[in-house]
């Protein structure tokens, strides 16, 4: 059975007092999740260490919101892998819509972001979708298996143990916009047969594969409901503890 998960991607949000608070209202709560959901919060980078400490007693994992290709070297203002892991964080989120649009992150450069995170035995999510555009013109389905073949399709079977996808309709990020739950049932299903086509049945039907697309307490249960969206990597009510928490109580019957 595939893991249900819903990660908060927290962006360039809250100081160090905020998360304390926010992570306080996550604890608080924590009794009420039920144990077949994984719980994931992505702080910015200089609060990852403290998010660690002040989670490691509860099954709410740190995971990074990014890191660089390279082992190490003159790379003003970067971070690899080796020092999310010295912290303690297993897990890093790729391809990020925004990383894409806002400091051109490529495929090809995500393939390289991929490869040293699977090489340091850690965990990617990792982030496709298609922008407005793309969407009007019913290219979105290009889009996304591009997206796949140019940095994900070239790992051996083994890999994808340590993959986790996030379908992202850029239009819907942001914008108080979301993809119908029909609308994301098809692409997550898309994606499930592109997997099984590249590889087999097997790991297609064992990727979790999340929607990302202005997820909230209002709309998550719906979407949730969709058989092959497996969570949710949510942004804005990630930044709330009592919303964060009601759309993981969302996978309750």
């Amino acid at each position: 059975m595939r893991k249900k998960i819903v990660a908060g991607n927290w962006k360039m949000n809250c100081d160090l007092g905020e998360m304390q608070e926010l992570l306080t209202g996550i604890k608080n709560q924590l009794k009420n999740i039920p144990d077949t959901v994984s719980l994931m919060v992505a702080p910015a980078y200089t609060n990852l260490y403290a998010a660690f400490e002040t989670l490691k007693e509860t099954p709410v994992e740190v995971v990074a919101q990014n890191m660089h290709q390279e082992k190490n070297g003159a790379f003003t203002g970067e971070i690899s892998a080796a020092m999310l892991k010295g912290i303690g964080v297993q897990t890093v989120i790729l391809g990020h819509s925004e990383r894409r649009s806002i400091f051109n992150e490529n495929n090809q450069l995500l393939k390289e972001k991929v490869q040293t995170a699977l090489d340091n035995n850690m965990q990617v999510i990792f982030c496709i979708g298609e922008e407005l555009e793309s969407r009007e013109e019913n290219k979105q389905f290009n889009v996304v298996k591009q997206q796949l073949e140019e940095a994900l399709f070239t790992l051996p079977e083994k890999a994808w143990q340590n993959i986790i996808l996030a379908y992202e309709p850029v239009w819907a990020i942001g914008t108080g916009k979301t993809a119908s739950p029909e609308q994301a049932q098809e692409m997550h299903a898309f994606i499930r047969e592109q997997i099984a086509e590249k590889y087999n049945s097997e790991i297609a039907d064992a990727v979790s594969i999340l929607y990302g697309g202005s997820v909230k307490p209002a709309n998550a249960k719906e979407i949730f409901s969709q058989t092959d969206v497996d969570g949710g990597l949510v942004g804005g009510a990630a930044l709330k503890a009592d919303s964060f928490v009601e759309i993981a109580l969302a996978f309750q019957n």
